[in-house]
Formats: structure tokens, C-alpha cells, sequence
């Protein structure tokens, strides 16, 4: 049975919602993660999202900054809004989902950024960004017969040589630093989670997800960071058999600074 999960920062669900359903339309995945929502739950576009087919709706918003949601076009039962660092912000939502034979434990993630100052002594908000890295070492891949995990989102941070645009410019630019990307590997292999990213995409390419306003041709100049990531527990990873990078998005109208990723699955 085929089966599609999306991850994409939207910057702003509602100021982006007309793209967000051209890609619905196009793509059709079955269940849509979504962070950067910057919307309270009771102004959230639910409406535009049943309208696009997608009747079954998890928000964990709000007002102005962070948000993720998770949007299906079969039920899910929400799991956990887990509030990070004993902080109010919006950051994750956890959802089961049926999927074929298999109990699906979907973790979405909005890892902070970090603030410009790669130095937790000085930058509170890059410490922040370490401690709730650290936290996320309590989020494993649960896996057992008829279940498994996968955890996605903007997890602000480019672990790879090749998942920058320049390694040696970027070792002191938050995101690529050596404590981010060292703190980030130990948490991913802490949890046991298969990187289906570069499952698919060999770690020798580079791979990018992210490309900065700042640019004025971004396709131009091309300097990306991949900053969004798709994982799953082991017992899941066998079954992948896609993972869509949708570049182009990044050159839509008034698009966010992030492109959409799908990852497809062929299950039992």
C-alpha cells in the first residue's frame, strides 16, 4: 500500500495557504506536517484544508511565532504537544496514524533557530537551541510488530559536509556549527532514528531544503543548508521508496524560505 508523508515550513500558514493547497492538489500525500504555522488554533485555516480534502486536523499554535499541524486525509488521534525547556512555544505535536497492517507514531518538530551568535554564553536563544536538542535525546523510535515512528520537521540544523553549501564558511554560521551538528548526530542515534534522507539521497550529494530571503537569485547563487529532516525507526526504513526534494518551490510566488520534502512508503 503506498503511503506519502510531507514536512514543510510554511513561514505563516495563513499568508501561504493558497500555496499550501497547490500543493495538495498536486502532490497528494497523505498526511502533511507543517511547521512555522504562526497561528493560534482558533484562527487556524481549517475550512481551506477540508476544502483541499484533508478532513483530519492536529494544531499545536500560537499567536505570531513557531506552530507546527498536522493535516491527513485519514484520522489520526493525537499522542502529545510537549512544551520543550519548560517553554510555552508551540514546537511539537505527536499523532498516531493508521497505515495499512501499521500503527504510525508521527513526531513534528520545530527545533528552535538559534539566534546569529554561536556561543550559548553569550546568546540565550543558542542555548535554548542546545537544550532542546538535548531534550529531544527522550524522543526514541518506537517500533514493534505493528508499529513504527517517524519524526519530521524544521530541525534547524545541517548535520553533513554536504548538506551546505560551503563547510568550511558556514563552521562558525549557526546551523553548521561543530557543537550543533555533534549534539545532533548523538541525539539522533540516542533515539535509534534512520536518516531517510540520505537513506535515499547518497551523503556524497549535497542536499539542500533551505535557501535565505537574503539572496537575490537564490537559484543563482544556490546557497542552501538542508535544515529540514524526515526519520523513521529501523523497522520502517526497508519500506521507503522516495524521498522528493520539491526545489521548484522555492521559486513560487511570495514562497516560503523552505521547500516541501515527501517521503513514500510502500507498506504492508
Amino acid at each position: 500500500m503506498p503511503f506519502s508523508i510531507a514536512t514543510w515550513n510554511i513561514n505563516s500558514v495563513r499568508l501561504r495557504m493558497p500555496l499550501v493547497a497547490q500543493f495538495l492538489a498536486e502532490y497528494q500525500p497523505d498526511v502533511l506536517c507543517l511547521q512555522e504555522t504562526k497561528c493560534p488554533d482558533d484562527l487556524f485555516p481549517l475550512a481551506a484544508f477540508r476544502k483541499a480534502g484533508y478532513e483530519h486536523v492536529a494544531i499545536s499554535g500560537q499567536k505570531g511565532y513557531h506552530g507546527v499541524a498536522t493535516v491527513a486525509r485519514r484520522p489520526i488521534e493525537i499522542v502529545e504537544k510537549r512544551r520543550f525547556c519548560d517553554n510555552g512555544d508551540c514546537r511539537h505535536l505527536s499523532v498516531h496514524v493508521e497505515a495499512g497492517s501499521r500503527r504510525i507514531l508521527l513526531h513534528n518538530f520545530y527545533v528552535p533557530a538559534g539566534g546569529d551568535e554561536p556561543d550559548p554564553e553569550i546568546n540565550p536563544k543558542f542555548r535554548h537551541k542546545l537544550d532542546f536538542v538535548a531534550e529531544m535525546h527522550d524522543v526514541p523510535a518506537l517500533e514493534a510488530d505493528n508499529l513504527s515512528s517517524v519524526l519530521v520537521g524544521d530541525l534547524n540544523i545541517a548535520p553533513l559536509e554536504t548538506d551546505v553549501w560551503s563547510h568550511k564558511q558556514l563552521l562558525n554560521v549557526v546551523s553548521h556549527t561543530p557543537i550543533e551538528t555533534t549534539s545532533f548526530e548523538a541525539m539522533r542515534r540516542a533515539g535509534n532514528w534512520v536518516d531517510l534522507m540520505r537513506q535515499a539521497i547518497p551523503p556524497a550529494e549535497k542536499l539542500y531544503t533551505w535557501w535565505s530571503y537574503r539572496a537575490q537569485d537564490w537559484a543563482a547563487s544556490d546557497r542552501g543548508r538542508r535544515l529540514d529532516h524526515v526519520w523513521s525507526s529501523p523497522n520502517l526504513s526497508p519500506a521507503l521508496t522516495d524521498i522528493k526534494v520539491l526545489r521548484h518551490a522555492r521559486g513560487w510566488e511570495r514562497p516560503s524560505d523552505h521547500v516541501p520534502v515527501i517521503a513514500s512508503f510502500d507498506l504492508d
